[in-house]
């Protein structure tokens, strides 16, 4: 063949699949996912900025908006995982529009426990450097603040399983940063779950979080885990989802979580806990309904 077919997405392009004439050297588009909404690619804005964190580490960041809406004050929702060496793609998400729409910046933080620059990245975010993914975001976050995507009172956070882990430990530690957060099916009692054999993913977990059976690792995650290091203070705005039905972070960990807020928070802020009593870890199945999910 002389074809060649490939396929491409940004922030500001739908999925798109190209054929290269290897011949003549001409691209055609052959299709693009549709958006069921006024659309105009050129009407947004994507870039990536790199900022400087603690231990003077550029930690990449990448951001979409709406040309006609930012002025500097616009709220922004920071998106990240940064566990298991995952790695957060850039893609085309009609789903987003409708914060763009509403003057958000939308933010994708490249943390470090995904693999986005390689092994280095991931294990320099796991086991005892744990705690530069958590270091990584709260910067990041200032950062972008001080960068001018965000005004200061307008920031907001979210992040689901080893992300809601993330969500849970940087609400411990620099509540004062975010105005909300998401934690999506979070993974907050870590010491309880990774000290109990009988949970088939556990002792698999090991070789991300440590085996908190041996002294060094047990301290170490006693100091980031956010159901033990809730504390009276303030935090932000709070939705919490989980699902009945979850076998990858059961239910009770995200519901003692919101308890344990509950009792020792000091702020008037809302803290909601949304149960799925149908789903499991990934949320609504079917076509149409992980919509639902997005839209809540």
């Amino acid at each position: 063949s002389t074809k060649f077919r490939y396929q491409y997405t940004s922030f500001t392009t739908p999925a798109s699949v190209y054929e290269l004439d290897l011949n003549s050297g001409e691209t055609i588009l052959l299709k693009q996912s549709k958006v069921m909404v006024d659309y105009n690619a050129a009407d947004l804005h994507s870039e990536r900025v790199w900022i400087t964190v603690r231990d003077g580490v550029k930690v990449p960041v990448s951001l979409v908006y709406r040309k006609s809406l930012f002025d500097n004050n616009n709220p922004i929702l920071i998106y990240a995982y940064g566990s298991y060496g995952y790695s957060l793609d850039i893609g085309f998400s009609s789903e987003n529009l409708s914060l763009l729409d509403r003057g958000f910046v939308y933010a994708i933080a490249h943390v470090r426990g995904g693999e986005e620059l390689g092994r280095y990245w991931y294990e320099e975010g796991k086991l005892l450097k744990k705690q530069n993914t958590f270091n990584d975001f709260v910067d990041v976050s200032k950062g972008l603040v001080e960068l001018g995507y965000a005004h200061k009172d307008r920031v907001f956070a979210m992040g689901g399983s080893a992300g809601g882990l993330l969500m849970g430990a940087v609400i411990n530690q620099a509540p004062q940063l975010y105005k909300g957060v998401v934690a999506v099916v979070p993974f907050v009692d870590v010491l309880s779950t990774m000290l109990d054999e009988s949970i088939p993913l556990t002792t698999g977990e090991y070789d991300e979080w440590g085996d908190p059976n041996e002294k060094k690792y047990y301290e170490y995650m006693l100091q980031y885990s956010p159901y033990d290091q809730v504390q009276a203070q303030d935090y932000p705005h709070l939705l919490v989802t989980t699902g009945l039905h979850d076998s990858q972070v059961q239910y009770w960990e995200p519901a003692k979580w919101v308890a344990k807020l509950r009792e020792l928070k000091t702020d008037n802020h809302q803290l909601l806990l949304y149960t799925d009593m149908e789903a499991g870890h990934g949320g609504k199945s079917g076509r149409f309904k992980h919509l639902e999910d997005t839209a809540r």
